[in-house]
């Protein structure tokens, strides 16, 4: 049995590690069931075979003295190993570790240069020309998500027939829980592949316009690309806005957010007022469609929209209140627009010149192609996470049931090995799943170091976010950080802790938040500009800003602390 909290082992040949890109999507320490049966245990082998399949090495490579080269926890959150994405960008053509620092990680303060941990066999000839076959092949060459939309169905179908789980006996239930590992595995190195093959298309997007002389028309080439899977939920959420604005509906909406779910099911159920019940009806529908969504939604323990639909509903009380010229598409139309404008002039411009045409037209495609496959392959492999994650649930009802423990989400206190002996004797394990709790809930005050550069500090030396200050901006003063999407925008800041966190947020103010994964991107619907503490130009924040067309600043260190809500701020993005 692993050791809790989760601390794994440090390479001494790939020794630096960073909570860049992690952290926006695993903000908080990971549960010891998605650690052994979920996120962590598949993403590992997943990440692995898709270097691999990358063609920049081999199995060979890794450290066979750690279990855990790619993805570590360290007190429970989890890592990415830098060392091993330097390596990446160093033997692919076109690629340095500098780029990957910024299209993946950002610009964070305290990592330690590429020099200092340069390993005699980085650069490789027989493995640059590998990674060279498939960037051309499989990066700029592709022309379809073939892969990823076969996944997209595979998943959807198991989706659809997906059993009802309490007529499960205990031991179908856990064998369900691990009948997802191979799949699993699958999504998420098509995910990683087309993260790593996204990262390429922007960086070339970035090199070929600094080459012409227009690197400012980077952003704006992969702005508005349209068919972005996890924008659709700020669509559909912004359809049942208008549908809250009719007089029943808001009439039950201004009751509160708290138990809102239930007291429109109630409505709907009397039968008497039919548009509550055409909006029950519209939102069972969005529930189905985006049950898996949520903050934090890789994470099993944390809750989605489908186990708490008032998550959902606290966004559609705010959308409600936003005029009609909030519609997503609208942004998404202008974004459009202005990356049609571009391509026309770059066109236009290139046109005596065959070569640098054919470039372009590749390097194009392969940005706005990989860019979409990502947020599917995102997308496909969350819905699956929540077949776990409901798995989960279930067995924390049993135990609930015979009185073991009182609430479901203990049971993702479980490792893999605890399972079959819980559900056969859940008060033995009981007061083990307590401990483990409090330890899991005591490390979310924690703030895990940014970079890890061969040891991990203990973590009693870890600061506290509680004891968190920083000097808040003085008029007229600015604070930078990496573009996300292009643009500008005055507004009053919003500083926006968790997507929960929503009541207060008015349109046309400027979303200052720490980090944004799926979840938040209805949030975004209405707001002048988003501003992040954390992030890359390739990160979640920056590509849903590009497609709402709003103007995004990620990797602005302690923007939630320096500035205040109500500022009056200007973002340039």
């Amino acid at each position: 049995m692993p050791g809790w909290p989760i601390d794994d082992d440090t390479s001494r040949v790939f020794p630096l590690y960073s909570r860049a890109n992690v952290g926006e999507i695993f903000p908080d320490p990971i549960s010891p069931l998605n650690a052994t049966v979920g996120f962590q245990h598949c993403l590992e082998p997943g990440w692995r075979d898709a270097f691999v399949a990358c063609g920049v090495w081999d199995h060979d490579l890794y450290d066979a003295e750690v279990e855990k080269n790619i993805l570590p926890a360290f007190g429970s959150y989890l890592y990415i190993n830098m060392s091993l994405m330097r390596l990446f960008g160093v033997r692919v053509p076109g690629m340095s570790a500098e780029a990957v620092d910024l299209q993946y990680f950002g610009d964070m303060p305290g990592i330690p240069s590429y020099e200092s941990e340069r390993r005699d066999f980085d650069e490789n000839e027989e493995y640059a020309a590998k990674a060279g076959a498939w960037l051309m092949q499989e990066v700029l060459g592709a022309t379809d998500l073939a892969a990823y939309d076969a996944d997209k169905a595979e998943v959807d179908a198991i989706r659809a027939s997906r059993p009802d789980l309490t007529t499960l006996g205990d031991r179908a239930l856990a064998e369900r829980l691990t009948s997802f590992e191979t799949l699993l595995t699958r999504l998420f190195q098509h995910h990683i592949e087309a993260s790593l093959k996204s990262g390429v298309g922007l960086g070339a997007v970035a090199q070929f316009t600094q080459a012409i002389g227009r690197p400012e028309l980077s952003l704006t080439l992969v702005s508005g690309i349209g068919d972005v899977d996890s924008t659709g939920p700020s669509t559909d959420m912004f359809t049942l806005s208008r549908s809250a604005r009719r007089p029943g509906v808001a009439a039950v909406f201004d009751q509160g957010v708290d138990g809102l779910y239930e007291r429109l099911r109630a409505v709907s159920d009397s039968g008497s007022d039919d548009d509550v019940r055409a909006f029950v009806r519209d939102l069972d529908v969005f529930l189905e469609r985006w049950d898996f969504r949520g903050p934090s939604e890789w994470e099993m323990h944390a809750d989605t929209w489908g186990v708490r639909p008032d998550l959902a509903l606290s966004t559609i009380d705010r959308l409600r209140h936003s005029g009609d010229d909030a519609d997503p598409r609208h942004g998404a139309q202008r974004g459009a627009a202005e990356r049609d404008a571009a391509v026309a002039e770059i066109r236009a411009a290139l046109a005596g010149d065959a070569e640098a045409s054919g470039q372009f037209e590749a390097v194009l495609n392969a940005s706005a192609l990989w860019l979409r496959g990502r947020e599917r392959a995102r997308t496909t492999a969350a819905k699956l996470i929540h077949e776990l994650r409901l798995i989960g649930h279930e067995i924390g009802r049993r135990a609930v049931e015979k009185g073991a423990i009182s609430d479901s989400h203990d049971a993702f206190m479980l490792f893999a090995d605890d399972v079959d002996a819980f559900l056969a004797d859940p008060a033995a394990l009981a007061p083990a799943l307590a401990e483990r709790k409090r330890a899991y809930l005591a490390q979310f005050d924690l703030i895990p170091p940014f970079v890890v550069a061969g040891e991990v500090p203990p973590i009693d030396q870890w600061q506290r976010r509680s004891d968190v200050t920083a000097t808040s901006l003085a008029a007229g003063e600015t604070v930078t950080g990496v573009p996300g999407s292009g643009g500008t925008a005055v507004g009053r800041a919003r500083v926006v802790l968790s997507p929960d966190d929503v009541d207060e947020l008015e349109p046309d103010e400027v979303l200052v938040a720490p980090i944004t994964d799926p979840s938040w991107t209805p949030l975004f619907v209405g707001a002048a500009a988003v501003v992040v503490d954390v992030g890359a130009p390739f990160s979640h924040a920056a590509i849903v800003s590009r497609e709402l067309g709003i103007p995004c600043v990620v990797s602005v260190s302690h923007a939630t602390k320096r500035i205040a809500t109500g500022d009056l701020v200007e973002v340039d993005g």
